[in-house]
């Protein structure tokens, strides 16, 4: 068995796609996924799979929650190895953090090529994507100065829909509850 996360867009967002975790939980236990655990509301979720492909386990998961929701979930799935050495390699160790910083790490379905250098920089100089490896996005917002960014659009412009976003501070969540219940680097 292979300790999987998923991260799963646009859903639980200004009352919209409600899908609750509960019931997220329950679906994908219905998969014949093992130890599922959710994560905040906002679709991360920890499994345990025999299946030995995320994107094997993308297509399956959403797949079945559109049958089960009624609307089409995009699905990102990563090892809990894959994160770990994300939160391995600190790729925010050098932004000094302050109440206006917010970091992001972003997932994409496919592997997209980008036809600028990095980092790249809004015009207004309030978003940042510093990296880019395979499928995962490392990118740093400055509220300080711009309250209303567009942040997910120029990464939607540059990388496509099939993207999720989620705080580094979820991801550190998530390494947390996987430490907890004595899932590391498998």
């Amino acid at each position: 068995m292979t300790t999987y996360i998923a991260f799963l867009r646009g859903i639980n967002v200004g009352g919209h796609h409600k899908v609750p975790m509960a019931e997220l939980r329950g679906s994908l236990e219905k998969l014949k996924f093992e130890k599922v655990i959710t994560i905040l509301n906002s679709g991360n979720v920890i499994f345990d799979s025999s299946i030995t492909t995320p994107e094997t386990i993308e297509k399956l998961i959403h797949t079945h929650l559109e049958k089960v929701f009624d609307f089409p979930i995009p699905v990102m799935v990563r090892t809990a190895k894959m994160i770990a050495t994300l939160l391995e390699s600190d790729p925010f160790k050098n932004i000094t953090l302050t109440k206006d910083i917010r970091c992001y790490v972003s997932f994409l379905q496919e592997d997209v090529q980008i036809d600028f250098s990095l980092p790249w920089i809004s015009d207004d100089h309030a978003y940042q994507v510093l990296a880019k490896n395979d499928k995962t996005i490392i990118s740093v917002l400055d509220l300080s100065i711009n309250k209303t960014p567009k942040a997910m659009k120029a990464l939607e412009k540059y990388f496509g829909k099939n993207i999720t976003t989620r705080n580094w501070k979820t991801i550190k969540r998530i390494e947390q509850k996987l430490l907890k219940n004595g899932k590391g680097k498998d």
